[in-house]
Order: C-alpha cells, then structure tokens, then sequence
C-alpha cells in the first residue's frame, strides 16, 4: 500500500463508495458507465483524490478513491453525485430522459473504509499499547502493513 505524505500527516486512505440510482432505474449502460468513470476521475483530481477504479451495472456503480485527509468524504460524495448526474445528463442524452425528475442517483449511498491492516489486528494492537513495555521495533515493523 502506497504512502502519501503532506506537510504534518503520513497517509494511506481510501474509500469504497456505492451510489445507486434513483428507485434502483437500470440507466447506466456501459457506455455511461465509462463516461461516469471519466467525470468521477476529474471531480476527484479537483479535490486532490485519486479515483484508482470505478464500475457498475445498470443500477449503480463502485469506486474505490484514495483520498487526503483534508477532504470530508460527505462533501467528496455531493460533488461526484451532483457533478457527475448533470454532466452525465449532458453526454448522453438517451440516459437523461430514464432520470426519474431528472435525478440520477438515490439520496443515499454506502461507504467503507478499505486497506491497511484487518480491524482485529489494528484492535489488537491498539489493545496492547499499555500492557508492559514498549514493543520492540521489530514489533511496529511487523504491524505495517506490507507492501
């Protein structure tokens, strides 16, 4: 897992994102879905993020986006929904008239941290930290997660 540094923060986040279209409507084909793909990329360079994968069906999509931690996921998420259902709208005509009231994407969407260690592990060792002595650095370097 890449590392990314700023001026005070070591970083390596990312985030599974799902949004889903409004009342489950099958409007994505895959041409939009490759036309989506290229919005969510530009939205997520505007915010400093990476966009590292993005795909669907016909009634949603996933993206997996590495992010700073500056950038609130809330806001990130209103400007790919909002950005990417008027341009999309835009593109491909055909989808727009399968918007319901011309809204693309359902209110709501699902989010999950992803990477880095299994949360037992990182329970564990969280766990750990006042029992005796300080680990050893051989500890910390086997707690890392490899690359």
């Amino acid at each position: 897992m890449e590392t990314r540094r700023g001026r005070h923060v070591v970083h390596a986040l990312h985030a599974h994102l799902v949004f889903v279209t409004k009342y489950r409507r099958d409007v994505l084909l895959d041409l939009a879905i490759r036309d989506l793909s290229a919005i969510f990329a530009k939205v997520c360079r505007d915010f400093e993020a990476e966009l590292v994968e993005c795909s669907g069906e016909d009634d949603h999509v996933h993206l997996l986006v590495r992010y700073p931690p500056k950038i609130a996921l809330s806001k990130l998420v209103n400007s790919l929904k909002g950005v990417s259902s008027r341009k999309l709208r835009d593109i491909r005509r055909e989808v727009s008239g399968r918007y319901h009231d011309g809204v693309l994407w359902s209110a709501s969407y699902f989010v999950a941290s992803c990477g880095g260690a299994p949360l037992s592990v990182i329970a564990e060792y969280v766990r750990n930290q006042r029992e005796g002595a300080r680990p050893s650095r051989a500890q910390d370097r086997d707690f890392r997660v490899q690359e």
